[in-house]
Order: C-alpha cells, then structure tokens, then sequence
C-alpha cells in the first residue's frame, strides 16, 4: 500500500534524517514497526504451527488464515530489513516488492476468509460437499501465482495509482455482503452449532473491521491524490499494524476463552433486551 505513495528509494528519503540536524529525532513509523516485529513475529509462527495441527486433523478452515499470517510473516520481515542498519540497496528493494506482495495477498486471502465463513452458513450443504483440503490449497496457490505478476505489470508500466486504488476498494463490498448474507441466513442454519454461529459471525466482523480500519484509510489517501505527511504516517502505522490484528483470527478461530467471551456478550445483549422490552 505504501508502495503507492513513493517508490523505494524516495520512501527511504522520507523516513531518513540527518543525524547532525535531527539527532534525537523519533520516527513513530519505526518505533510502531519494532514493537509489531518483536511482538507480531514469534506469535505469528506459534500460531502457524497451531494452525498447520488443525489442518491435519482434515480441518479445511485453517487454511486461508495460514496463509494469510505467511503474508505477514513476509511482510514483517520486510519490515525486519527496514530498521536494520547497513542493509545493501539491491536487497533492500527485493524485499520492498516482496513486501508489497504480501500486502496485497492478504487483502485477497481476507477476503478467502469471509467468503468460507459465508458458505458454512448460508450454503451449509454446498460447502460441506464442495470443501477439500485440495481446492483451498488451490485457491492459496493462485493468489500466490497472481500477486507478484500484477505488481509487476502495475510498477513497471507505470499504472495509474488510482486504477490499483479502485482495485483495492473491491474487497470492501465483497465483505460487508458476506457479513449481511451470513446474519440474514444465520437463523435458517441448523448445522452449525451456536457457538460455532458465534465464532463465524466474529471472524466476520473482525475482518470488516480489520480491511477498514487498517487498509481503507490508506486507499483513500491515494485517491485523494494530496500528501500530507500527517495523515501519511498514520496510514502506514496502521498499515504496519495488520500482522498484529490478523492474529485475533487466530483466536477467534480456537474454541475455548473466545466461545464463553461471545457468548456472555450475546447473553448480556438478550438480558438488556428482556429489560427494554414492556411486560404485556
């Protein structure tokens, strides 16, 4: 996403600072880019293996979210050669488009995620017939395959920022219609238990909120088309902050603290609905 701002060599320019004129000067990027390296990476890994557990038990789930913490495995250690002192430009360069890769996979693996969460509610017997471990590998494949050409085509023949930007907005109605599809067939479902009906519609909103709060306030910079340096480094901590927040799916993917959690909020809701409501 930041991609879109500069290219490398000027966005290294727009975080440099003289060391004589701004000594003691704090980059709140590179601060926010530490603490997401030093807490996101071990996590991540821990919740990758995890993960991998559950797929072998022929949990088809997983998989898209694995995934999606490989893009940010990628993308923190982009961030990892960022801080770094002394790192060469060639590499430095590599690992920005390798970057800018997985940022643009894991819009596509979330959007993979809301759409499986969907089916297992509104096309119950669809999705129990049609899900394989194969296809979703698939599926992972083909965002991989697909990525880095795209990049590609649009950093070299110079694409308009703003045709990449519209691209970007696509997965945005994509989830709220899975996240209104799944509520509206919520009711209908009896295959899925309550609890899992819990977790689905969490993993739902959490990736809403994820792409919006993180993601859209970046794409509509770019189309805005004005630098202010500001909003500019907000974006990119929030940008920076995605590996950090995709590892709440992790825990909205697990069974156990997150079901009791869910489940006292959806009993408080129905017990302040009792009180609201007029005794006939």
């Amino acid at each position: 996403m930041e991609g879109l701002y500069f290219n490398s060599s000027s966005q290294n320019q727009s975080y440099g600072y003289s060391s004589t004129t701004f000594k003691y000067h704090i980059d709140p990027v590179e601060v926010v880019t530490y603490i997401v390296v030093a807490v996101g990476l071990p996590l991540t890994l821990v919740a990758i293996y995890a993960l991998y557990s559950m797929v072998r038990r022929d949990h088809v789930a997983p998989i898209y979210l694995i995934n999606l913490l490989i893009s940010d495995i990628l993308q923190l250690c982009y961030m990892i050669v960022k801080v770094a002192p002394n790192v060469c430009g060639t590499i430095s360069e590599m690992f920005f488009y390798i970057y800018y890769s997985a940022l643009l996979a894991s819009v596509f693996f979330m959007v993979c995620i809301s759409l499986e969460r969907y089916l297992v509610i509104a096309h119950p017997l669809w999705y129990r017939f049609r899900r394989t471990i194969k296809t979703s590998v698939v599926i992972c494949v083909l965002v991989w395959v697909l990525t880095p050409p795209f990049l590609v085509i649009s950093w070299f023949y110079s694409v308009n920022p703003n045709i990449l930007a519209v691209l970007l907005l696509l997965p945005f109605p994509l989830l709220i219609f899975f996240l209104v599809g799944t509520l509206k067939a919520l009711s209908a479902s009896i295959s899925v238990p309550s609890d899992g009906k819990r977790r689905i519609v969490g993993i739902l909103v959490l990736v809403l909120l994820i792409y919006t709060l993180l993601f859209l306030p970046s794409i509509i910079l770019i189309l805005h088309k004005k630098y202010v340096p500001t909003l500019n480094s907000l974006s990119l901590i929030f940008i920076r902050l995605s590996p950090l927040a995709d590892l709440f799916l992790y825990v909205f993917m697990r069974k156990g603290f997150i079901d009791k959690l869910l489940s006292s909020v959806c009993c408080c809701r129905m017990d302040s609905n009792d009180i609201s409501s007029p005794s006939v």
